[in-house]
């Protein structure tokens, strides 16, 4: 156990965590989530046993030991590292006498309060209403206290029934609502596809730096903050390299154990980094490796689980403005291929830009056509989705030497000269 100081904060929260032998505790993580929701960490325990109790999360001993620590820090909240169910979360507020709040009410609250967009609310609200739906029970409880005899638990069930039946009607309204969202989004998409500018998706652990190194890398002005998840809806922005436009989209950041309803609710969002040519994985360098293994485990665990396993990926490695040699040499040692970068003084920019060059064009086919002359619409998107090729006007129109994504090089096949693809 642990106990810190942090002055006299309105909701002060003791961590509490169930790990088996052997499982490193990220209780710091814990910690920074709090922090984002405003909450400060006062303490923390740790129960080392192969699963959490069914009933209490922690053993009888360790509820004991507990309690006397909340009394000791001045904890008015006890915050647990895993999701509770609702009967291990109704059983340690009766055992603690303080309200308790597990890992996914903790994130759930922290996207409520960062979402802006309208499809991002509505994303957060459903994933809160399936969250909560099992536990209205607990919402009645006051019912009971009326009485045992006939005519107490009637209108108690009555309640609990229809708030879930309204619960499971809004459910199925916000899921109809982001249907039509995500045909807008589609639409969207199509639409970019259509000028076939490659797509670039930067994923990556929460507070990895993407937002900011979407700013370097293109002019934007996203704005970019200190905290967790402060980026929840999807930010698409152009970036030009070597005469040709690529789409680079900065996603929702990942975390460890993200709750599930989180990523079904948000899969049109995460729907940007599935679709995307080229996947730049962007971690915190100036982590400890341990942590940096970690995160890229977990984002890697995310990544595979909305279908982007196959996707090219590059690891890029920000934040290189605060690491000294020993660590930029470890980095190199341990992460071949990757890229360091730094999005505040511009180190390895230019090389990362080349890479994602490099690796857009592994994906393009050489052509060789000859656009008639009345065909001038043709040739002027061939001078947008091709970057830079060499032309060469003839008698019979213009001779084109190009690379092409393959959904373009199909379109322009009737115009292809012999033995071009």
């Amino acid at each position: 156990m642990q106990q810190r100081s942090n002055g006299r904060a309105r909701q002060r929260a003791y961590l509490i965590a169930a790990l088996p032998e052997g499982d490193e505790h990220h209780l710091k993580e814990l910690e920074e989530l709090l922090r984002t929701a405003g909450v400060a960490g006062v303490g923390e325990l740790v129960q080392r046993r192969a699963r959490p109790h069914p009933n209490t999360y922690l053993g009888a001993g360790k509820l004991k030991e507990l309690r006397e620590e909340i009394a000791e820090a001045d904890a008015n909240l006890v915050a647990c590292d895993d999701e509770l169910s609702p009967r291990q979360e109704r059983n340690l507020e009766v055992a603690l006498e303080v309200p308790v709040i597990d890992r996914t009410a903790i994130i759930l609250d922290i996207f409520a309060s960062h979402a802006h967009s309208a499809e991002g609310k509505l994303q957060v609200e459903l994933a809160q209403l399936e969250y909560n739906l099992a536990r209205m029970r607990g919402l009645w409880s006051h019912l009971e206290r009326l009485g045992g005899g006939i005519g107490t638990r009637g209108p108690g069930e009555t309640q609990i029934e229809t708030d879930r039946r309204l619960a499971r009607d809004r459910i199925s309204s916000l899921k109809r609502k982001l249907a039509q969202v995500g045909s807008s989004r589609s639409v969207m998409r199509a639409e970019r596809q259509r000028a076939h500018l490659p797509q670039v998706a930067l994923a990556g652990y929460t507070n990895a730096g993407k937002s900011t190194l979407l700013n370097a890398l293109t002019g934007a002005t996203v704005g970019v903050g200190d905290r967790l998840f402060h980026t929840l809806d999807p930010t698409t922005r152009l970036l030009r390299a070597g005469g040709r436009d690529y789409l680079l989209t900065d996603t929702v950041g990942f975390i460890r154990k993200l709750p599930h309803q989180l990523i079904d609710a948000f899969g049109a969002t995460l729907e940007e980094t599935r679709l995307a040519d080229l996947i730049l994985h962007v971690v915190d360098a100036s982590a400890s490796e341990d942590e940096l293994e970690a995160m890229t485990a977990a984002v890697e665990d995310v990544l595979d689980e909305i279908g982007a396993e196959d996707a090219p990926r590059v690891l890029v490695l920000a934040k290189a403005d605060l690491l000294d040699e020993e660590r930029r040499a470890q980095l190199a040692n341990r992460h071949a291929g990757s890229v360091l970068v730094s999005a505040v003084t511009g180190e390895g920019l230019e090389g990362l830009v080349t890479l994602i060059e490099d690796e857009v064009a592994r994906t393009l086919e050489d052509v060789e056509l000859l656009i008639p002359y009345e065909e001038g619409r043709r040739l002027a998107e061939l001078h947008e989705v091709a970057g830079d090729l060499e032309r060469e006007e003839t008698a019979a129109g213009v001779k084109v030497q190009a690379r092409l994504p393959a959904g373009v090089a199909a379109r322009y096949r009737p115009f292809a000269l012999n033995g071009s693809q």
